[in-house]
C-alpha cells in the first residue's frame, strides 16, 4: 500500500498517527493512505519556513523569477506524469487532468515576471525637497487550503504569486487527491529553491483549525465550500491574519433567442458534464429566454447528453470519468432525488449508471432537469456534479435577475449574437466573473479570479495584480535630505506639502 507523506523543510515523511484512505474512482478500491497531522507537523513546518523566508525575502525579484521559470520548466517536463497521477486519485479524464496542469502553469509564468509586478511607485518633489516612493514587500508565512477538484490548478495559483513575492508558504491539500500537491513541491525543491520554501503538510478539520491559529502564518488562502469559506474567512481573520476564502457556485448560462443553438449547446455539454460537474465554474443552470428558446433547447440537449461517453480516466474518448468518492456520488444522487421531490422533471436520470468491468467505480451517468424554479433547494445549493437544470425565463429582465438574486455569484455566462444585450447583461448582472459566449469564464492568469456573494469572503481576489496585493504588504517612505541651512518650520505641526 503506497504511503503519501507530508513534504516538511524538504523531505518527506511525518509518521501521522491518523490516516485517510485514497481511493481509484475508476475502480473504487483504496490505492493510497495519507497521514494526517495536526499542530506537531504544522510547527515544524513553521519553524522550517521561518529559518528561509528572511533570507528568501532579501533575495532580489529576478533570482526569485529565475526559480520559477525552472520550476515552470520542471512542470512541463513532467506533465504527461502528473496528469496521469492526477486522474488516477480524482478519476478526471487525462485530457482534463493536463488542463488542470496547464492553467496552474499559466500563473506560474505570471509569476516569472514578478520583476516588473512587484515595482513600486515614486514622487519626486512631492514637498520642498521632499521624495516619496512606496515598496511592496513580503508578509513572511502563508498558507494555503485547497479543494479536491483541481489539485494542481489552485495550489499553483496559491503558492506561485505568494513564493515570488518573497514569501514562505504551507500548503494543505485535499487529503482525497494529495500526491499531486507532494509531487509539485518535490519539483520546487528541484527548481533551486530552498528547503522549506515550501512545504506541504496533510490533515482535516484538525490541521485546518491549526493553520487558522498559528500566530507565525500571516495569511490564508482557501477554496472550498461556501459554508467552510465562511468559516475560515471568520476564524482566519479573528486570529489577526489576512484571508481569501472562495466558496460554492451555481452558474448559469443564458441563452437568448438569437444565440446559435447548435454552438451554445456544445459549450454547456461541456461546462455542465466536464470534469463530471465537479467545478466552481461549471455551468449547472441553462436559462432559456422564452418558451419557444426553452423547446428548441431542450429538443437538441437530449440528444446531445444521450450521446456522452462516460469512462474511465484513461479513456481516451471519455467526455468524463468518475466523481471523486463513493460518498460524493450519494450526495449527488441525494439531490436528484430532492430535485424529483420538489417536482422538477427529471428528462435524464443517470442514478443507475454503470460501467461494464469496473461497476464498483465511482461513475455516475448525466442527468437533466427541466421546469426547475427558484424556491427547489436543488436549485439554491450547489450539486457539484454531472447535474444540468434548465430553469425557464419569460424575458431579457428576468434572465438577469436569476443570477443577481442567486445566493452564489462566482461566474455567469450569456449566448447571444446581439451585442447591445451582450453589453446591458455584463453590466447588470450581480456576479463576480462573466462570459459572453464563453461558457466557463475564468480569467486569463494577468487578470484575477474571484466571485461575488457567497462565493467568496475577502476583499482580494486570486493571482494577477490582485494575487500581488494579497501576497504583499505597502510600505511607503517620505524621504528629505536636509542641505544644512535652516527651515524655519514649526516642527510641531503637522508637515504638509504645500
Amino acid at each position: 500500500m503506497r504511503t503519501i507523506d507530508h513534504v516538511i523543510a524538504g523531505h518527506s515523511g511525518g509518521g501521522s498517527a491518523r490516516e485517510h484512505e485514497v481511493f481509484d474512482p475508476n475502480s473504487g478500491e483504496v490505492q493510497a493512505k495519507v497521514g494526517l497531522g495536526g499542530q506537531a507537523e504544522l510547527d515544524a513546518a513553521v519553524k522550517a519556513a521561518l529559518a528561509v523566508q528572511p533570507e528568501w525575502a532579501a533575495t532580489n525579484p529576478q533570482r526569485r523569477a529565475r526559480v520559477m521559470f525552472k520550476f515552470k520548466e520542471l512542470v512541463e517536463a513532467n506533465k504527461d506524469d502528473l496528469a496521469r497521477l492526477l486522474s488516477s486519485e480524482h478519476g478526471k479524464v487525462v485530457d482534463d487532468a493536463h488542463g488542470d496542469v496547464q492553467r496552474g502553469l499559466e500563473v506560474i509564468e505570471y509569476a516569472c515576471g514578478i520583476p516588473q509586478v512587484l515595482k513600486g511607485e515614486y514622487t519626486q518633489g512631492a514637498g520642498p525637497g521632499i521624495d516619496v516612493y512606496s515598496m511592496r514587500q513580503p508578509l513572511g508565512i502563508g498558507a494555503g487550503i485547497t479543494p479536491f477538484n483541481f489539485p494542481a490548478m489552485i495550489p499553483m495559483w496559491m503558492f506561485g504569486m505568494a513564493i515570488a513575492c518573497g514569501n514562505a508558504f504551507i500548503l494543505k491539500p485535499s487529503e482525497r487527491d494529495p500526491s499531486v500537491p507532494v509531487r509539485l513541491a518535490e519539483l520546487f525543491i528541484e527548481a533551486g529553491a530552498p528547503e522549506g520554501l515550501l512545504q506541504v503538510v496533510h490533515g482535516d478539520k484538525e490541521m485546518v483549525d491549526a493553520i487558522l491559529d498559528h500566530e507565525a502564518i500571516s495569511a490564508v488562502s482557501f477554496v472550498g465550500s461556501s459554508d467552510i469559506a465562511h468559516y475560515v474567512y471568520k476564524r482566519g481573520v479573528a486570529a489577526g491574519k489576512r484571508v481569501q476564502a472562495m466558496g460554492g457556485a451555481k452558474n448559469h448560462g443564458i441563452i437568448m433567442p438569437d444565440a446559435d443553438l447548435d454552438s451554445a449547446v456544445n459549450d454547456l455539454i461541456g461546462a455542465a458534464y466536464g470534469s463530471a460537474g465537479e467545478r466552481c465554474m461549471a455551468l449547472p443552470v441553462v436559462v432559456p429566454v422564452g418558451e419557444e428558446t426553452a423547446e428548441r433547447l431542450r429538443e437538441k440537449l437530449i440528444p446531445a447528453i444521450d450521446s456522452l461517453r462516460v469512462g474511465v480516466s484513461t479513456d481516451k474518448d471519455a467526455q468524463y470519468g468518475p466523481v471523486v468518492t463513493a460518498e460524493h456520488k450519494q450526495r449527488i444522487e441525494n439531490w436528484i432525488q430532492k430535485g424529483v421531490d420538489e417536482g422538477a422533471e427529471l428528462v435524464v436520470d443517470g442514478r443507475g449508471f454503470s460501467l461494464q468491468g469496473h461497476e464498483k467505480g465511482f461513475f455516475m451517468g448525466p442527468s437533466l432537469f427541466d421546469r426547475v424554479t427558484t424556491d427547489m433547494e436543488s436549485y439554491k445549493e450547489e450539486i457539484f456534479g454531472p447535474v444540468l437544470q434548465i430553469v425557464r425565463a419569460k424575458n431579457f429582465e428576468e434572465a438577469v435577475r436569476l443570477p443577481s438574486q442567486h445566493q452564489y455569484g462566482n461566474g455567469v455566462a450569456i449566448f447571444t449574437r446581439n451585442g447591445h444585450a451582450a453589453r446591458e447583461f455584463a453590466a447588470q448582472v450581480n456576479v463576480g466573473m462573466v462570459g459572453i459566449n464563453v461558457p466557463i469564464p475564468v480569467p486569463v492568469s494577468y487578470h484575477s479570479f474571484g466571485g461575488w456573494k457567497r462565493s467568496a469572503f475577502g476583499d482580494t481576489n486570486q493571482y494577477g495584480t490582485e494575487g500581488v496585493k494579497f501576497w504583499t504588504k505597502v510600505k511607503t517612505v517620505t524621504q528629505r535630505w536636509p542641505d544644512g541651512s535652516a527651515t524655519g518650520e514649526n516642527a510641531f505641526v503637522i508637515p504638509t506639502m504645500g
